[in-house]
């Protein structure tokens, strides 16, 4: 399994793991409640998909979860994804299609104009 290639509610799990640090499964439940209702087998069930995954390790006692792999990581792998799936691999029709459906201030276009140019070096 490939522990980059996580589904919408997977992240949903791991975000609280990024935000809050290790924690036990019971936090993450209680969190996860809160924000969408989520009953405790969804949370577990998720957490073990993970798990399987690899993107979580699991320790006694108390079910402690700890994320394998950063919000970085995982953000990469979805843009080069999704760069492939939508864009044929071409970045620049992914640019293309991000800068022509909005409008940008001055600054805006100076600050990817900078980050650009800060890849290059």
């Amino acid at each position: 399994m490939d522990k980059l290639n996580l589904v919408d509610s997977e992240l949903k799990v791991m975000s609280v793991l990024w935000e809050e640090g290790d924690s036990p499964a019971r936090h993450i439940a209680g969190i996860l409640s809160e924000q969408y209702g989520w009953n405790v087998n969804t949370t577990y069930t998720l957490i073990k998909r993970c798990i399987k995954k690899g993107a979580i390790a699991r320790s006694e006692p108390n079910f402690v979860c700890h994320a394998l792999v950063t919000r970085e990581e995982v953000q990469r792998k979805g843009t080069l994804d999704l760069v492939d799936k939508i864009f044929d691999g071409s970045t620049n029709k992914l640019f293309a299609s991000l800068l022509g459906k909005k409008e940008l201030s001055d600054a805006q276009i100076e600050r990817l104009k900078k980050m650009v140019d800060d890849l290059d070096e």
